[in-house]
């Protein structure tokens, strides 16, 4: 049994000191013993200040509850109701202008612009694959989804040449677009070859064509008498044409193309956050040794596929040929980031001297940088960071503060482990009202050190709906992305972004595609993230990230943020406009379909979370559409459910009457896993629901949903999962 340890009047669970002794500290020039003395230090000192966060806000939810309830039947006056907010000081003053001056930023960050990954780092083969995503065969991302119409009829699992053709031309029209050739089109070509240094294409009437702009031609893989891959690049993005007139796919075409593969996925968010089901000890050093074998670059993982046992590792760089007989390489991973905790949650892994469980954010901050160091400590290889950085993203902050707290943190474990000054970089989640309403003064308090603000729809609605509970019943939940307020947002963390000077150090990013299994509607409705000035946007899967790709060669973000940077900011005037409901009279049918969607998506995420484990995945909805959910869906869904019941608009029974009967949909849904607990089980010959942790978790999620803290499910979750871990 691992030796329990106590310093500084802190005590570490034992099977974590063993792991951070064991695993974590071996090839590190660190002083255990200082170590765990400077840990204690940091949480002695911080934690107060975390305290006292968390006071300030329920102080602020408290006075906007009481203006609420004694303006209660009016309508809200928007001068008064800001001034309100200035005079509490919820809304800070706007100081001067500025510009960040973060340095040492890796060029996907500072330069590219492309599709961002998130992906619980608690799964390695998911860790790993989003990792890898960084590039993708855009045929198979093609043949295998909606992205082109599956209508054509074959055997399951076999090649259907009429869909390959398809995918084909389509693959040559986005050649066509993105790297023209100066007279022809690739649907033409017979033959690619590189000659003296340039890509020279013969069409099938002879004509002989080379490419319009020839510094796209990046460089190629083998000789003249056998070349494999051409390299292609546009907006900074790369794409590889490979040659094979062995393969299927190439046999059959007339220029021996086998494949388009995307530059995808330029970096990666592994998430220690919203994604995964972490409660105790146990599931903290899982997340952590992943982390850890992603900085060491030595992290793996066996399955079976296809009757084959396959070891998944990270993908080494790829050399390449330049057009003037030299060589490069070009990295092959995506650019890690890692998700901490906000400053909400506590973990027992350290306990206070009170016997109190530490705040998990303090410690996330301090054990993913430590292992971080194994990256920045490695001269080559699979380094990750090759600008020396280490990224974290900070997830739930309310207003600059917290930003500043974020910062003193990051400040301090600086100092523990002997890192320069902003060596630790932060990305702000604007998913809070309170940091949306004051993201200016937020990014100035992490001026430094800032790589990254992105929006976050769900959370944002979630907090909205919470933050104003009082205010009345809000809209229904899919009138939610049409309220002024959404397009504001959406405006205005670019428009801060851009007059924060954030082009060249840091990334403007936007919202998850939800849909995984809904790529046509994504390539024709994404686009508008690089349209919009983001250099960056979620998917939810490595081929999502080679089509959204896609969207990064038609639109230059750069050109597209000087274009926007001289346009009108959007407005705090609509920013504060609170999505209640102006005639909430909705019918009796219109009001069970809504509690009906909302108790059905809270049961089949909570379901999966409680029993399982699992933090993340493709949950049905109500039409048996596969959504990604995860902890900031469920926020919405549950607070929106709480605001209608506290204001009327249904009762307790009818919400538990809808959770019944969503419970039974549930389990239907899930009939095909033998890993699945029902919520319902049989009882003396009728349905019980009494044993379900997960069913009580749902329902206490809603009809104790005002009473959480700006509305978080962390709370009830945490508490029940540990139950069921007991129970099992």
């Amino acid at each position: 049994m691992p030796r329990e340890l106590t310093v500084e009047g802190l005590t570490i669970d034992p099977e974590f000191a063993a792991f951070i002794s064991n695993e974590a500290l071996p090839g590190l020039e660190i002083d255990e013993q200082e170590f765990w003395q400077g840990v204690a230090q940091i949480v002695n000192d911080l934690t107060p200040v975390n305290q006292a966060l968390l006071v300030q806000r329920e102080v602020f939810q408290a006075k906007i509850d009481a203006w609420h309830l004694s303006h209660k039947g009016q309508a809200i006056d928007a001068n008064a109701y800001r001034s309100f907010l200035e005079e509490i000081g919820y809304l800070e003053p706007e100081g001067e202008d500025f510009t960040v001056t973060t340095k040492n930023i890796d060029l996907e960050i500072s330069d590219i612009a492309g599709p961002q990954l998130v992906v619980p780092v608690s799964n390695a083969r998911y860790a790993l694959n989003a990792v890898n995503a960084r590039w993708g065969s855009l045929y198979d991302a093609l043949y295998g989804t909606d992205a082109i119409p599956q209508d054509e009829q074959g055997p399951s699992g076999n090649y259907v040449p009429e869909r390959g053709e398809k995918v084909i031309a389509f693959a040559r029209r986005f050649l066509d677009r993105s790297f023209p050739l100066a007279s022809g089109s690739y649907a033409d070509a017979v033959s690619l070859q590189i000659v003296d240094g340039a890509l020279v294409v013969v069409l099938s009437g002879g004509q002989v064509t080379h490419l319009a702009e020839k510094k796209q031609l990046a460089g190629y893989r083998g000789g003249s008498k056998n070349l494999r891959a051409i390299l292609l690049r546009n907006h900074g993005l790369h794409v590889e044409i490979r040659i094979n007139r062995n393969s299927l796919i190439g046999k059959q075409d007339r220029a021996g193309i086998a494949d388009l593969v995307i530059e995808a996925a330029l970096s990666t968010i592994l998430d220690c956050e919203d994604s995964v089901a972490v409660v105790d000890t146990q599931d903290k050093i899982e997340v952590y040794r992943n982390w850890l074998g992603l900085m060491k670059g030595d992290l793996s993982q066996t399955l079976e596929k296809k009757s084959q046992i396959i070891t998944r590792t990270l993908n080494d760089d790829r050399v390449y040929r330049t057009c003037d007989g030299g060589r490069f390489t070009l990295r092959r991973r995506a650019l890690m980031m890692v998700r901490n905790v906000g400053h909400l949650m506590t973990i027992d892994i350290l306990r206070d001297e009170h016997g109190n469980p530490v705040f998990e954010g303090i410690l996330d901050g301090i054990f993913t940088s430590l292992m971080a160091l194994h990256d920045l400590d490695r001269p080559g290889g699979l380094r990750n960071s090759r600008a020396g950085s280490i990224y974290i993203v900070k997830p739930k902050m309310h207003g600059s503060r917290e930003v500043a707290f974020a910062v003193e943190l990051f400040s301090r474990i600086e100092q523990l482990l002997e890192l320069d000054a902003n060596t630790i970089k932060i990305g702000i989640m604007d998913e809070e009202r309170r940091t949306t309403l004051n993201l200016k003064e937020c990014i100035r308090a992490a001026s430094e050190r800032l790589f990254f603000i992105n929006t976050g729809f769900l959370d944002r609605t979630g907090d909205e709906i919470h933050t104003s509970m009082e205010a009345g019943p809000m809209v229904r939940k899919g009138d939610m992305k049409t309220v002024p307020w959404i397009a504001a947002y959406e405006d205005w963390n670019v428009d801060v972004g851009l007059a924060c000077g954030l082009p060249g150090h840091a990334q403007i990013g936007k919202g998850m595609w939800a849909m995984p299994d809904l790529m046509s509607d994504m390539l024709e409705q994404k686009l508008i993230h690089p349209k919009a000035g983001a250099n960056t946007a979620w998917v939810p899967s490595p081929t999502a990230a080679v089509l959204h790709a896609l969207h990064y060669h038609q639109v230059l973000v750069s050109e597209r943020q000087e274009l926007l940077a001289g346009l009108e900011r959007a407005t705090l005037e609509q920013l504060l406009e609170i999505p209640v409901a102006v005639d909430p009279s909705w019918s009796a049918q219109e009001i069970r379909l809504e509690l009906d969607n909302n108790a059905q998506g809270i049961l089949g995420y909570v379901s999966r979370w409680i029993d399982a484990g699992i933090g993340c995945s493709k949950v049905p909805d109500i039409h048996n559409v596969g959504l990604m959910e995860d902890r900031a869906t469920l926020r919405i869904s549950s607070q929106h459910m709480a605001n209608w019941l506290h204001h009327g608009i249904c009762t307790r029974e009818q919400i538990m009457e809808s959770m019944q009967r969503m419970a039974s949909v549930v389990d239907e849904q899930n009939a095909g896993d033998p890993t699945y607990r029902a919520l319902v089980t049989q009882k003396n010959g009728g349905d019980d629901l009494g044993g379900s942790l997960a069913f009580k978790a749902a329902c206490d999620l809603v009809f104790e949903g005002s009473q959480q803290p700006s509305g978080y499910t962390e709370p009830i979750l945490h508490a029940m999962r540990i139950k069921a871990k007991q129970r099992a």
